[in-house]
């Protein structure tokens, strides 16, 4: 099973937030390895052509080290830039920590940076958010998915990504066995959302599923009315 995940990180310590923050475009795209390599401060930065940014005005940014020009692709200017990353945040981004985390390109604006990555499990995406968490750096989490085959879009259930997702964890963690192996605050956190919220999830999950399952829907919405 993996895990993909899209998610907001916002700090004002973030590698090249200061290039929005500073310099004519609102948000700009990026590839790079932290994470996954060691020692890895290196970006690849896509920039709209039309803002004609200069290699000397991201040289003079404070966190910029090198500033190497790649060329034009499809209305981009792409830079590869080498970035010292603030000592307050810098070990969050310890490779060791990821083990198994996959990304792909990041957006980055002046409030953070939007990611979508994968990961090997749900307990290496929970480690992830709390290393984040604790270098003050906050993750507000968008959407999780799995590809566990129980819970593919086939099914027919009806459910929406996130109540498969909140039922899944909440399955996989013993939360209906007798007693219980996990509590709802406990799968929240690992959800990045709140308690209520993720009673919510499952109380519409359990519900659609019985619906589904019983072909009572005619019942239940009279008798919701």
């Amino acid at each position: 099973m993996t895990v993909t995940t899209e998610f907001r990180l916002r700090s004002s310590a973030l590698p090249l937030v200061s290039i929005p923050a500073s310099l004519p475009p609102d948000e700009i795209e990026c590839s790079h390895a932290l994470c996954l390599e060691p020692d890895a401060r290196v970006f690849h930065v896509e920039i709209d052509a039309e803002y004609d940014v200069s290699e000397a005005q991201l040289a003079a940014l404070d966190e910029v080290v090198t500033v190497t020009p790649l060329g034009e692709r499809a209305d981009t200017t792409i830079f590869k830039l080498t970035v010292e990353l603030d000592d307050s945040i810098a070990p969050a981004f310890d490779p060791e920590r990821f083990d198994g985390a996959k990304m792909k390109s990041t957006t980055i604006t002046s409030d953070g940076w939007y990611e979508t990555k994968e990961f090997k499990d749900y307990e290496t995406f929970h480690d992830f958010h709390t290393t984040f968490e604790d270098h003050s750096i906050s993750l507000e989490l968008i959407s999780i998915t799995s590809n566990q085959s129980s819970f593919n879009d086939s099914t027919g259930d009806g459910l929406t990504d996130r109540q498969r997702e909140a039922l899944e964890l909440a399955v996989s963690r013993g939360y209906y066995e007798s007693p219980r192996k996990v509590t709802a605050a406990e799968l929240a956190e690992e959800l990045g959302i709140s308690q209520p919220s993720l009673s919510s999830l499952l109380r519409r999950g359990e519900r659609q599923i019985l619906t589904s399952s019983l072909d009572v829907q005619g019942y239940l919405n009279t008798a919701s009315k």
